[in-house]
């Protein structure tokens, strides 16, 4: 799929002169000061056509193959674009086994997915959910393709909109035109207007002491929090324009969420980078998201399987889970594939008041109702 993609480059960027670091990005994007630059790949450079053509399509339900389902209704803006679902349902009633990852700042992540060294593009990533067949997300499979396209080109304003944003390729929606403008949409979905930010430009009031409280326990070592959450997107999967290549993380972790039948497993449907790799020490191996608006995007966990913040820190408090019913039972603080950091710690329940609160701290409500991201 890369390959296809790169071949296409000319074909959907020619003509643009900007180039990833040109300050233009930064604007078209609105990167707030405090951001570096996103990486972004020199193959699909910003604009203002092809953002607004991606803003569009991502709340268009003609974009699946039946015509019920958009990318919005799996990523809602008032919940920093994850859908409030343990795990969603594909356009056709596949149900998914992966929680709704939000897509809020998804220009700084390192590697794109729950569990996939596999994806490093957005351009790679959103055929998936467009064209995957097992399970259907969107459902534009082979045989829907063409009808799908033609919806586009038969509709005045989107021919438009393909023609404005990719004025020197050959006429008419394509599949890649299409991936390469929700690209930049997504890329522009930048949060950095927090209480958390105006905190860390200088504002000491913009947090209350139990917040900065909070804010100390979790950039302790007693809870560690911040060995998989620092930086400016409060993940460690992070990179930037001017990230060194070879100082890119792209961590993926076992929590100790499960340890099925005691031998390191979790539920055979999915568990995570082994399903890739299948490198037995990769059971349970999972992304650490960022926990920008992390308040708004309950449940928890790559399965939905936590739900609230307070059940989320008692279990790293617990140093894993103990499932002790149903299928699935076994004691994942034993997990032989848990990370080191997930050891376990004291925490008393005013404690706990404050690292929630810090963690209320990181949503931005203006982000949250920005009319750039609402449906045209």
């Amino acid at each position: 799929m890369r390959a296809t993609i790169l071949t296409l480059s000319c074909v959907l960027a020619c003509g643009d002169n900007q180039t990833p670091d040109d300050p233009r990005t930064r604007e078209l994007l609105r990167v707030p000061d405090h951001f570096e630059t996103p990486a972004i790949p020199e193959f699909n450079p910003v604009s203002v056509e092809k953002l607004e053509l991606g803003r569009h399509l991502f709340h268009d339900r003609r974009l699946s193959g039946n015509q019920t389902q958009s990318c919005a209704d799996c990523h809602l803006q008032a919940q920093a674009f994850t859908d409030g679902k343990l795990t969603p349902t594909g356009s056709t009633g596949d149900h998914l086994v992966r929680n709704s990852p939000g897509i809020i700042n998804v220009a700084y992540m390192s590697t794109l997915t729950w569990a996939s060294n596999t994806f490093f593009e957005l351009e790679d990533q959103l055929q998936v959910p467009i064209r995957a067949d097992r399970p259907i997300e969107l459902g534009v499979t082979d045989g829907l393709v063409d009808e799908v396209l033609a919806r586009f080109d038969s509709d005045p304003t989107y021919a438009s909109m393909f023609t404005a944003a990719f004025p020197d390729s050959p006429s008419g929606a394509t599949i890649n035109k299409i991936v390469f403008a929700l690209a930049n949409f997504c890329r522009s979905m930048i949060s950095g207007s927090s209480p958390y930010d105006r905190f860390l430009a200088g504002d000491r009031d913009a947090l209350n002491e139990q917040q900065k409280r909070g804010y100390s326990l979790f950039n302790g070592e007693r809870l560690e929090c911040f060995h998989c959450h620092s930086g400016v997107n409060l993940t460690v999967s992070y990179r930037d324009y001017d990230s060194n290549a070879g100082s890119i993380q792209y961590p993926f972790f076992n929590n100790g969420l499960y340890n099925v039948n005691g031998d390191g497993s979790y539920p055979p449907y999915d568990q995570g980078l082994y399903n890739l790799t299948t490198n037995p020490d990769h059971r349970g191996l999972f992304r650490p998201q960022s926990l920008r608006n992390v308040a708004l995007t309950a449940p928890y966990m790559h399965d939905g399987s936590i739900a609230t913040l307070r059940e989320v820190i008692r279990h790293y408090a617990a140093g894993g889970r103990n499932v002790t019913e149903g299928p699935y039972q076994g004691d994942g603080r034993l997990n032989p594939n848990k990370s080191g950091l997930v050891r376990g710690f004291q925490i008393t329940e005013e404690e706990i008041d404050a690292v929630i609160a810090f963690l209320e701290s990181l949503s931005d409500d203006a982000f949250l109702t920005d009319p750039a991201f609402a449906p045209p």
